[in-house]
């Protein structure tokens, strides 16, 4: 009776050496242990790589288009500001022009052209002069507009189209991930995992490229009408100046007549 028992325990005991390994303790064998971002990008497939690359470059430029224009924008800005309030006191027209000289800035066009305008017209400062300053100085404002805003146009196509890359990255991957099943006739989760821990990192990058494209394009904007407030705020000082320089001109003349 004895020698059953001991045999019985020797065949158990073989046949648990014999059983094969638990299917979880070999898939966490064959995992991969570098997990990190890098080490996925490095083990993505070439197209993920493309738009993981493409997702960082587009970050880029969104962080340079805001410091270009947060830079522009400020110190434009605060040269209008100096320019408008100069135009605030009592100062005509030819003085304002040749106060700014040969400057190139938005106020100082402003200026130019208002003083081109009055030279045109022979120094006759009357309602047609006004209507025409008016025109000079809508087009001249429209121009200033179209050229600080240039480049804050790519920030609203990162925006709209760096989610859809992303998940375009995220199906690719995830496509991977199921021919790799098929190829190892298996669903181990070292096959599955790989493909879509890279596939969910396109997504990732496509958010962080997106969200702040979005956020710095509204900031932006706001600025620059700020700035299209401060180029009518001038060209209102200019139709001012014109205004008062034809009101003394008509009281000189009523004078002289009396």
């Amino acid at each position: 009776m004895q020698s059953k028992v001991g045999l019985r325990h020797v065949i158990l005991a073989t046949a648990l050496t014999l059983a094969p390994a638990p299917a979880f303790a070999i898939d966490e064998a064959l995992l991969p242990r570098n997990l990190s971002p890098w080490g996925m990008f490095l083990g993505a497939d070439i197209v993920v790589k493309a738009v993981m690359i493409g997702l960082a470059i587009a970050s880029l430029v969104t962080w340079t288009v805001w410091l270009a224009k947060t830079i522009e924008l400020r110190r434009k800005g605060t040269l209008a500001v100096k320019r408008t309030r100069a135009l605030e006191g009592r100062m005509k027209l030819a003085e304002a022009a040749e106060r700014i000289g040969d400057a190139h800035d938005a106020v100082a066009q402003l200026i130019q052209s208002c003083a081109k305008e009055a030279e045109l017209s022979g120094g006759v400062v009357d309602d047609g002069l006004q209507e025409r300053v008016a025109l000079r100085l809508e087009r001249v404002e429209a121009a200033m507009s179209r050229q600080i805003a240039r480049g804050t146009g790519v920030l609203a196509t990162i925006g709209a189209t760096a989610p859809f890359v992303g998940l375009f990255g995220t199906v690719w991957g995830i496509m991977n991930s199921f021919i790799g099943i098929s190829e190892s006739h298996t669903t181990s989760l070292a096959v599955v995992a790989p493909g879509i821990a890279e596939a969910l990192l396109a997504t990732a990058l496509g958010l962080v490229a997106a969200i702040p494209a979005v956020v710095i394009y509204n900031h932006l904007v706001r600025g620059i009408a700020n700035y299209r407030a401060l180029l009518g705020d001038a060209s209102a000082q200019l139709m001012l100046l014109v205004s008062r320089q034809r009101d003394h001109r008509e009281f000189r003349l009523a004078r002289a007549a009396e």
